[in-house]
């Protein structure tokens, strides 16, 4: 076997040539054609889709490939002429239903007939570069139907003319409609777009323009609003329901540009329905249609804040110099918190909190609340009367809220300073006269006026609340080492560090003599237990409680001030006595001794003096006595004095002056500061520098800041540069 020679095997082409039947290809594809015929005839349920597969199969195998193309382009356009004269024949509304059956047949035959041509579609086509099988069928039908002279005005006129009938209203075939819109769209994005969407644009186009005129002519504002509002969603429900979601954007910004955009000043404008009326009757429905609808165009929201911005600044101008309101100032910032509040609604409710509305409505603010000097002092005085009495049957959660909004009104102050200057007044007086509402809102209002402005802002009212407590501890060891006291008058003494609590006039009163001997007690002790301090008594800033006894007997113990405890003490000694007498005694300075007099003898209620004669002012030349009638259903009744109340004109001038004061070693200190790190630099960016590090606290006045910078220079802390004298060196 081993030593066996191996045979070679040799496979070779058969001896004779396979003789292929001439008419094979025309026999063939008169099979195929006759199948595609039967398939468009609906006749297809009788023909074997094996055998016409392997039919086309074989023709494709044996490069017969282009006769099966050809045949097919040949056979299917002429059915498609021949449905293209079926749907031109249809009359009225039965044209589109005949289009869409006819489509719907097409798309049909066209999928049985690439089953059946399926290996052509894989191999021959792809090697020749030919269109595909269902590629073809639609080109053909675009080429044959769509395209025809007699279908393709039609097709576009009955579809604009569906849409206008929707438009005024009536119900269209909302579902034909969508077949017909996809079968374009099958035809290609480019079909749709040029035989319906840009004459369906230009079309609506006319339309909006013709129909925003008439509607404005005859709408307000927010009639007019709903109606754009409408088309809109009309426009958009339309896409969703039967055209192409690409068409969405451009149909609305047609709906925009004719509706809204050509329209937005008439609209915002509008006389008695405009954006004005709107923000005045807080209209937050038609404010937020607005807003919607404008934030679609360039511009509309900006042309909306302009004029919010603008009729926010007229109208707190007016608020802000309206002498009649600036008579209560506690009612001038109520109006300005309510004044907040609207709008923040508005903002909040219509204007989507939208962060640039916010920006405009504090710069407003800013703006005209600035317009007024007395704002800071006003603001100050409306903490005062909330810290003061409280807020009736309310809770501590909304006295926190008000202060919140006050502090809203505080952050727009640019002259901060000047608020602490009064706030400090205010609080020194609620702190002595025992009259604050509760100490967790006043130092609730610390901690947010420390968080807005630092520690260097609060630094001195912390010390007032600290005085308070040491005052406290400091009578506890007086009284513990005068056990004797324990019977006469009581005296509690709050001793104030002078740097800490705003300047007084020191306007010492006579007081009587068993008080005016505790006081010395008391010196005496305080001096004793502390070295190199000098005390001085603010007799103006304290309060009293007097027990009296009237003409029948009744009793009561009267709240006052230490003023007035002076006067009425008087009383104990003498029946009647004249104004004159009363000063002379008392030693009280005139001004205070007639508004001391006039809450004692001129109060409705509080009357425990009388005045002859009986007249609104006192004069010098009146008399008093005790009113024996005086009654009250309380036995503890408060005297009032006159509390926190607005400067006249010489004391404002004279607070301003001591603000200006202050400001001056503040505008130094910044000056110094900046030229230290810096050491060289020019006027004005030293300005711009110092009123940016500056404005927390106020807003730095120009002038001022050179006067500061030529008195740095003399006390030699600057020098002007000798080559340009603009800028300035630091002197270390």
């Amino acid at each position: 076997m081993s030593n066996q020679k191996k045979r070679n095997f040799q496979i070779e082409a058969f001896k004779h040539r396979v003789v292929m039947d001439p008419k094979y290809a025309d026999k063939t594809w008169k099979i195929l054609e006759h199948a595609i015929h039967e398939i468009y005839n609906h006749n297809a349920s009788g023909l074997s889709f094996e055998e016409l597969y392997r039919n086309a199969y074989n023709m494709v195998l044996h490069k017969f490939g282009e006769r099966l193309y050809s045949g097919l382009v040949t056979t299917m356009t002429a059915h498609l002429k021949d449905i293209a004269n079926s749907v031109e024949a249809a009359q009225g509304e039965s044209f589109l239903e005949e289009l869409n059956r006819k489509w719907n047949d097409h798309n049909r035959a066209l999928r049985m007939i690439r089953d059946i041509l399926m290996y052509m579609d894989r191999t021959y086509i792809p090697s020749t570069h030919k269109t595909p099988v269902h590629e073809l069928g639609l080109n053909l039908w675009r080429e044959n139907v769509i395209y025809s002279s007699q279908i393709r005005t039609r097709l576009l006129t009955i579809l604009l003319e569906f849409v206008q009938r929707e438009r005024t209203g009536e119900v269209i075939d909302r579902g034909l409609t969508r077949n017909i819109i996809k079968m374009l769209l099958d035809l290609g994005p480019s079909v749709y777009a040029q035989e319906f969407e840009a004459h369906f644009l230009r079309v609506s186009a006319e339309f909006y323009r013709v129909e925003s005129q008439k509607f404005i002519e005859c709408c307000d504002c927010g009639e007019y609003l709903k109606k754009a509002e409408k088309r809109l969603n009309e426009e958009i429900d339309r896409v969703n329901h039967y055209l192409d979601s690409r068409t969405e954007k451009k149909i609305t910004n047609v709906v925009e540009k004719e509706m809204i955009e050509d329209h937005m000043l008439r609209l915002i404008n509008m006389e008695n329905s405009g954006l004005v009326n709107m923000l005045c009757d807080d209209k937050y429905e038609d404010l937020g249609r607005m807003y919607n609808l404008f934030h679609r165009v360039t511009e509309g929201l900006s042309k909306i804040r302009e004029v919010m911005t603008s009729h926010i600044r007229e109208s707190g101008k007016v608020l802000i110099t309206d002498p009649e309101r600036l008579k209560d100032p506690v009612e001038f910032v109520n109006r300005l918190l309510d004044e907040k509040d609207k709008y923040d609604k508005i903002i909040n409710l219509a204007f989507n909190n939208d962060k640039s509305f916010q920006n405009a409505l504090n710069s407003s603010f800013e703006y005209f609340i600035n317009l007024n000097q007395r704002s800071p002092e006003y603001i100050s005085l409306f903490v005062d009367d909330k810290l003061r009495k409280g807020l009736k049957g309310v809770s501590e959660d909304d006295v926190e809220v008000t202060l919140d909004k006050v502090m809203m009104l505080f952050r727009y102050l640019q002259e901060k300073d000047v608020f602490e200057k009064y706030y400090k007044q205010h609080l020194a007086k609620r702190l002595l006269s025992g009259k604050t509402v509760s100490d967790d809102a006043e130092r609730s209002l610390l901690v947010k006026l420390k968080t807005e402005c630092g520690y260097q802002f609060t630094s001195k009212l912390e010390g007032m609340f600290m005085d308070m407590k040491t005052s406290e501890d400091t009578m506890q060891g007086f009284y513990s080492s005068h056990p004797e006291l324990g019977d006469g008058p009581t005296l509690t003494v709050q001793v104030l560090t002078t740097g800490s609590w705003p300047a007084q006039p020191s306007a010492p009163c006579n007081l009587p003599a068993e008080v005016s001997a505790l006081c010395e007690k008391f010196r005496s002790y305080y001096l004793g237990t502390h070295t190199g301090r000098r005390l001085s008594w603010q007799t103006n800033m304290g309060s009293a409680d007097v027990k009296a006894t009237f003409g029948k007997g009744q009793k009561h113990e009267l709240n006052v001030s230490t003023y007035q405890m002076c006067v009425l003490m008087l009383f104990n000694d003498a029946d009647r006595l004249c104004y004159r007498e009363i000063e002379q005694a008392t030693g009280i300075p005139a001004s205070d001794l007639k508004r001391c007099l006039q809450s004692l003898a001129l109060v409705k209620g509080r009357n425990v003096l009388r005045k002859e004669p009986m007249s609104k002012d006192v004069a010098e030349d009146d008399s008093f006595f005790v009113n024996d009638k005086f009654s009250s259903k309380l036995y503890k009744v408060k005297i009032g004095t006159v509390v926190a109340q607005k400067e006249s004109e010489p004391e404002k001038l004279e607070t301003r002056q001591r603000v200006e004061e202050d400001r001056k070693p503040q505008i130094e200190a910044a000056v110094v500061r900046i030229m230290k790190s810096r050491k060289f630099l020019d006027h004005n960016n030293l300005v711009a520098e110092v009123t940016k590090q500056l404005q927390s606290r106020f807003l730095a006045n120009p002038t001022e800041v050179k006067k500061r910078i030529e008195s740095l220079i003399e006390r030699e802390f600057l020098e002007r540069d000798e080559s340009d004298r603009r800028f300035y060196r630091y002197l270390a």
